[in-house]
């Protein structure tokens, strides 16, 4: 092969491109602008067994009171404010409908607009998480009217703050929501009590539901990474269910030690198991229009008359930050997705976040990784450089065989390969060792887009956030540079469209990544400044070997 590193650009320039490709197949859907949108009538509504079958799909005994299915009325807003929430609950369901991250700005141009999770903004659009008890006597739904005894709460000084919602059925059940928050946590805990005051037996269960609209378009972008349900149980830790999959059918699972979520970039909303030894059904549904729920369905209880009973479950609305999530629940971490090269982006985001504890910068840890990467490679690069290195010697020779035989293939392949064999010279040589940081790269790639610890990370300078493009263009700029000089430690083309094409390469690249996250950019810059310096003292000390 007379230019093994033209193929192996073409190679990398075809990954890059079936990346860009996935992304926009599978995560680039579009988000239309929904016309009409209403609450869908929950599966659990309909469908409720004894505690015994744990399936959603025979008993319809079960159904909440009262039987409006519409879920357009509104209470009061309760407003809830903690050291790191905003809240907001509607008295009608205790439904969630407004859930602010404070620490977390939409972007540094606007700090005061805060990443809002939960929200209900019309019926056309909104997200809210919503819930309910369903039985065969009284129950709630996410239109029962609740009481409360405020309509503001703040964590002040305290470790939580409690919101207690009251409902009392004609018949003398008590049903106490309370959903509670904690100092300096995502999470909350959403209990009812169900308070049998009646003459019978009551039996039901809770159920818990994250019903949202598709989001309206956005701005095409070139970072954009799956939004959808995610079903997580011991027999499948994360599965996958896009909206389109909700369109085509439902899924249910009921398993032990399991969650459901909403998934967005750097973010999410989960429900979880307070018990995780506890039978749980899990869900998604397609709305009666174009909303998309997933559920939980907790056990059914029996409670007799003058008895008092419990139903409990977590929700988690907030960030992927991997090392608190991963307490939460098991397998909730896989929702920080850093696809099939997942064994090597773990250890690379384990060696970033390690070397940030030094640096508090998140652009010298990656210049420090890269750095890391290039010792962990030296040998076999140094290899691959020798072999260029000794390309380049024999460049003259092999240029004047091609002469010599330019009208005979079958003698110019024979008299390249003796030359090869006499100097031991493998034509690629090469490529192996970029080959090899092919998947880093890639890894590395997914690494910065989905880690929400490098969102918005500072580097130096102009470069203010890592996780997205340089605005100004100045590293891909400098990468394209970097390429180009690169290209000149190596043997050229003797075939003179490819040489061509090798020279508009590094422009075509550097347009390329200037659609990139800066921090894979610079990633890039490092190694090639490092490369370029260990390729040209091998270089020179082959040149100097044989003079």
């Amino acid at each position: 092969m007379e230019t093994p590193r033209f193929l192996l650009l073409i190679s990398l320039g075809l990954v890059l491109t079936m990346i860009y490709t996935t992304w926009i197949n599978d995560y680039g859907q579009s988000k239309p602008n929904l016309e009409s949108t209403g609450a869908a009538t929950s599966p659990l509504e309909q469908d409720v067994l004894p505690s015994d079958v744990p399936s959603l799909s025979i008993d319809k005994s079960l159904s909440p009171s009262p039987a409006n299915k519409e879920h357009d009325k509104k209470g009061k807003t309760i407003n809830v404010t903690t050291d790191v929430l905003d809240i907001k609950i509607d008295t009608a369901g205790g439904s969630i409908v407004r859930a602010a991250l404070k620490d977390y700005p939409v972007s540094k141009k606007d700090p005061a607009r805060k990443i809002t999770l939960l929200y209900k903004k019309d019926t056309n659009y909104f997200y809210v998480l919503q819930g309910g008890v369903l039985s065969r006597g009284d129950g709630v739904n996410p239109d029962t009217a609740f009481n409360a005894e405020n309509i503001s709460y703040s964590i002040g000084n305290d470790d939580s703050v409690s919101v207690p919602l009251y409902f009392d059925s004609e018949s003398g059940v008590r049903i106490i929501k309370t959903i509670t928050f904690y100092r300096g946590k995502y999470v909350a805990d959403i209990d009812y009590e169900i308070s049998n005051q009646s003459q019978g037996d009551w039996t039901g269960r809770a159920y818990a539901e994250i019903n949202r609209t598709k989001q309206k378009e956005q701005e095409s972008r070139f970072i954009y990474t799956y939004t959808g349900a995610v079903i997580s149980t011991p027999k499948n830790r994360y599965e996958k269910i896009s909206f389109d999959d909700i369109d085509d059918e439902d899924e249910e699972a009921s398993a032990t030690n399991g969650w459901v979520a909403m998934l967005q970039h750097h973010f999410l909303t989960a429900l979880i198991p307070s018990d995780k030894d506890e039978m749980y059904t899990y869900y998604t549904r397609k709305g009666n229009t174009r909303n998309y729920i997933v559920g939980a369905g907790l056990p059914t209880q029996n409670i007799a008359p003058g008895k008092t009973s419990t139903f409990s479950h977590k929700v988690y609305f907030g960030p992927k930050t991997q090392k608190e999530i991963e307490k939460i629940a098991e397998g909730l971490s896989l929702t920080v997705d850093y696809g099939i090269f997942w064994f090597l982006a773990k250890p690379l985001y384990w060696l970033l976040d390690y070397i940030n504890m030094f640096t508090k910068n998140w652009g010298w840890s990656i210049v420090l990784v890269t750095v890391f990467l290039k010792l962990l490679f030296f040998k076999l690069s140094a290899a691959g450089y020798r072999s260029m290195a000794n390309m380049r010697r024999v460049q003259p020779r092999l240029v004047a065989i091609k002469e010599r035989y330019k009208d005979d293939r079958t003698q110019l392949n024979k008299a390249m390969m003796d030359i090869y064999k006499k100097e031991k010279i493998n034509p690629l040589g090469g490529c192996f060792p970029i080959l090899v940081q092919i998947p880093v790269f890639i890894s590395l790639y997914w690494v910065l887009l989905e880690s929400v610890e490098l969102r918005q990370a500072e580097f130096i300078f102009w470069i203010q956030d890592l996780s997205i493009a340089d605005p100004f263009f100045v590293l891909p700029l400098l990468m394209g540079i970097s390429m180009y000089l690169q290209q000149k430690l190596n043997p050229a083309p003797m075939d003179p469209i490819q040489a061509k094409v090798m020279a508009i390469l590094p422009v075509v690249f550097t347009v390329f990544f200037a659609f990139f996250p800066a921090g894979l950019v610079l990633y890039w810059v490092a190694n090639n400044i490092l490369s370029i310096a260990q390729q040209w003292v091998i270089t020179r000390n082959i040149e100097k070997s044989n003079s």
